[in-house]
């Protein structure tokens, strides 16, 4: 990684700067911005280093309250990349700190600055220091699923072609988290299961297992898009027991949509 000072328009400019190939990281006290920006420089990296991030609890939790990055997140601690930890004593800076060198992160209105030094003593105190906290802080809990078992398990247990608009709606969208602003991964289930008429049995089974959401979460979701006009529903018999439920598609514009158009036009479906 380089020692030298850097001022770049944004905090991934830093990170991609910043972050060695190899080696142990440790990232301290990051911005959410941060969180969101060093999750996707490790994805990109074909041979990411080992990445503790040390933050306190409420940035992380809002951060991870976006499924596209969490579940890469999930992806990158099933891999070993990368672990969280929760930082209960907040220091004044925000660190990139590795063997080689400690930066500190600043941010201005249209600027990010890494300030760095390679100070062998005070790299050697820094990471010591960092170690030892590090074996005190408690763990934090990632409930999200990784992305490549959503994507490899939906693929085999709904379909290939449900599996294909899935990433077609991801790679369409900067968040989902359903704050408003955009969709969650469940709305986004029920759309691409109703898109490809899949029953709601197998589509709440398939999140339950893999871990999205419960079948009685996917079930008040579906309510609630039906009663936006989102989604619509028919009856379908089976041997024995009440009939099943199959998705569709409740509105003309959303049957006539893309996959990639699916949630522009749920949204503006919705707040019109």
């Amino acid at each position: 990684m380089t020692a030298e000072n850097l001022i770049v328009p944004d905090v991934a400019d830093v990170l991609e700067e910043t972050v060695p190939t190899d080696g142990d990281v440790y990232v301290v006290n990051p911005s959410r911005e941060t969180i969101v920006a060093l999750v996707a420089t490790l994805e990109d990296l074909d041979s990411p280093p080992v990445v503790r991030l040390l933050a306190p609890e409420r940035p992380l939790k809002d951060v991870m309250d976006d499924f596209l990055v969490a579940s890469t997140a999930a992806d990158l601690i099933e891999a070993g990349t990368l672990f969280l930890r929760v930082l209960d004593d907040r220091p004044v800076n925000s660190l990139v700190v590795t063997d080689d060198a400690v930066v500190s992160l600043v941010t201005a209105s249209d600027a990010t600055a890494g300030l760095s030094t390679a100070d062998e003593a005070f790299v050697a105190e820094t990471v010591a220091f960092y170690d030892e906290m590090w074996e005190t802080a408690g763990e934090f809990t990632l409930r999200t699923p990784p992305l490549s078992r959503v994507r490899s398990t939906l693929a085999t247990e709904i379909s290939e072609e449900a599996q294909t608009d899935f990433d077609a709606v991801l790679d369409s969208v900067s968040s989902a988290s359903g704050d408003g602003d955009d969709l969650d991964e469940v709305t986004i289930s029920l759309l691409v299961a109703a898109r490809n008429h899949e029953l709601l049995y197998d589509i709440s089974k398939w999140g339950e297992d893999v871990g999205l959401a419960s079948k009685a979460t996917f079930s008040r979701t579906k309510t609630q898009l039906e009663d936006q006009g989102l989604l619509d529903t028919e009856k379908v018999p089976i041997d024995v027991g009440r009939p099943r439920l199959r998705l569709l598609l409740g509105d003309e514009r959303l049957q006539d949509a893309a996959a990639d158009e699916l949630v522009d036009v749920a949204l503006d479906l919705v707040e019109n």
